[in-house]
């Protein structure tokens, strides 16, 4: 098997196993601090004992300055979980999903606004056409707000989510020389001090099996997803990412279906071509003036050293 292709094939399965944590979350029957509390926790016990063995501790290249990014980063990313698990509650995983996958128009708008970065008038066009798509897909009707109903609340949960996602990029893909799993195990470090005064340990208490969907967010959708994504991404072109990104909420979409029947209506239907094409036109034009994608994962710490929520949007 070429790089390339073993590269596709570790990042459409991990996203894939993104595409089920919706299920996992529900399945679990915990609050989302609880369920962030323990997949942080099981995460962190997954992602240390692989860099631990792979020898990744000694030499890692933190800085202070790079390390107290991470640790910022790591904040934006625990309470994207947050919102991103309540928006499950009030609205549906299909809903809170595609929604969520505005993540790359945040990035680009809060670039522009923060950091100065280039806003081209394509650019511009495409997040338009994106929350044109938006709308069609959150299904939002003034009777929803009049009603004082949890779903026009699901859904601006699940786009704070994205815009903290969004925050989390801007701030890691400033770290540079320092692999990006020790990026991520330092993300989920932070959580279990950030999220431990708000875990509720006497609701945990006698839950049985559920504890194994918990186990299985941090260990599988922390632990292996993310070893398979940042070995992908240190095989495939920008291109290629951007457009297995998709298979992520396409499985998301198809789970919520099987498994609790729900499904969106044909007009929200409309909006998520609308998503999916400026999404792609948007990140690869973002990408373009990158440098490419190393070819192997054997490269130098720093060559495989992106960022900690790279191009795919995982959860």
């Amino acid at each position: 098997m070429t790089p390339e292709n073993k590269g596709t094939a570790q990042l459409a399965i991990a996203m894939v196993l993104s595409g089920t944590l919706g299920v996992f979350v529900v399945e679990s029957g915990a609050s989302p601090f609880n369920v962030v509390f323990f997949r942080v926790l099981f995460g962190a016990l997954a992602l240390g004992s692989y860099v631990a063995a792979r020898g990744w501790l000694r030499g890692h290249g933190f800085t202070p300055r790079t390390f107290g990014l991470a640790v910022l980063g790591g904040v934006f990313i625990v309470f994207n979980w947050i919102l991103l698990f309540q928006s499950y509650e009030n609205t549906s995983i299909s809903v809170a999903t595609v929604v969520y996958h505005t993540q790359p128009f945040y990035v680009v708008l809060l670039g522009a606004l923060l950091f100065r970065e280039r806003l081209t008038a394509a650019k511009a066009g495409w997040i338009a056409l994106a929350f044109a798509g938006l709308i069609l897909v959150s299904g939002v009707t003034p009777g929803d707000f009049a009603s004082g109903g949890t779903y026009p609340t699901g859904v601006g949960q699940a786009l704070l989510a994205a815009l903290l996602y969004g925050l989390s990029t801007l701030v890691t893909k400033r770290i540079t020389g320092v692999r990006p799993h020790l990026i991520a195990l330092v993300q989920v470090l932070v959580g279990i001090p950030l999220l431990l005064p708000f875990a509720d340990f006497g609701a945990m208490r006698g839950t049985g099996a559920d504890w194994g969907w918990l186990a299985g967010l941090g260990l599988i959708h922390t632990g292996v997803m993310y070893v398979l994504m940042y070995a992908a991404y240190a095989r495939l072109a920008t291109a290629k990412i951007a457009v297995l990104a998709f298979v992520y909420p396409a499985v998301a979409m198809v789970m919520d279906w099987a498994v609790y029947g729900h499904h969106i209506g044909l007009v929200q239907a409309l909006g998520v071509p609308l998503i999916v094409t400026a999404s792609l036109k948007v990140t690869l034009a973002r990408k373009s003036t990158s440098a490419p994608a190393p070819r192997t994962a054997g490269h130098a710490p720093e060559a495989v050293s992106r960022t900690a929520t790279p191009a795919a949007c995982e959860a």
